[in-house]
């Protein structure tokens, strides 16, 4: 592990799973991994660096720690694209193994090509004791089981209202909100990897509409808004 390139990790840690509440000792990231699902390339290889930090799942992107996920990266700044690539998988080749990782983080001090691995991901492609290798690494779509998941950020009300979309196969371009009149509203991507809306949002439930990268759209809703929790999906974007 380069010490130079080891950042603080933010951890947010309140939740709710689908309509019944958790308390923060309970484990639910919002992500439900499967390392042996189908997925398929998003992109041609590039060649590419991976170091190694002690990672624990949170980070740049807003996600809770994921003690029994810990096959994550942090994305190089030029390549994090204003937190667009959050929560999206990467396919990563190194000189003793592959490995698919889940983006969590950024890497400020990265260049372009440039994956900060968990420690447990880099030891599937390389020994920890080489601390950075060349790899060849491409995005592919992450192997997630279930429906889309949606995070309420904590201070989020009617005047102010703060979505992230969570558990996607695809990483997600677009989150559009449905006003009172049917017309559709897009909220604004955070440096945070959370979508806002404008003021005076009071709709229940509120009518989501989520754009994937590869321009597939879906339709999904959230009962309510209320801050810190975590609501279940009824909608999937389908592998293609």
């Amino acid at each position: 592990m380069r010490a130079e390139l080891f950042s603080l990790r933010n951890l947010t840690a309140v939740c709710m799973l689908g309509l019944s509440a958790c308390s923060s000792s309970e484990e639910d990231t919002g992500f439900t991994n499967d390392p042996t699902g189908e997925v398929r390339a998003l992109g041609d290889f590039k060649q590419g660096i991976a170091t190694w930090y002690e990672a624990t799942g949170a980070g740049h992107c807003g996600y809770d720690a994921s003690p029994e996920d810990m096959d994550v990266a942090a994305m190089n700044a030029p390549q994090f694209a204003n937190s667009a690539v959050c929560g999206s998988c990467a396919e990563v080749e190194g000189p003793n193994g592959t490995v698919r990782v889940r983006i969590v983080d950024s890497c400020p001090e990265c260049a372009s090509g440039h994956l900060d691995l968990s420690k447990q991901a880099f030891e599937k492609i390389a020994p920890l004791k080489d601390g950075r290798v060349t790899t060849r690494w491409r995005p592919v779509t992450c192997a997630v089981k279930g429906s889309m998941r949606y995070h309420i950020k904590e201070g989020s009300s009617k005047d102010w209202t703060a979505i992230q979309v969570r558990n996607h196969r695809y990483p997600i371009s677009k989150l559009e909100l449905q006003g009172p009149t049917g017309d559709w509203m897009e909220m604004k991507r955070e440096n945070y990897n959370y979508f806002t809306s404008a003021p005076h949002v009071d709709l229940r439930p509120l009518r989501l509409r989520v754009t994937a990268s590869d321009g597939q759209r879906l339709e999904d809703s959230v009962p309510r808004i209320e801050a810190k929790s975590l609501f279940e999906g009824t909608a999937q974007f389908p592998l293609k």
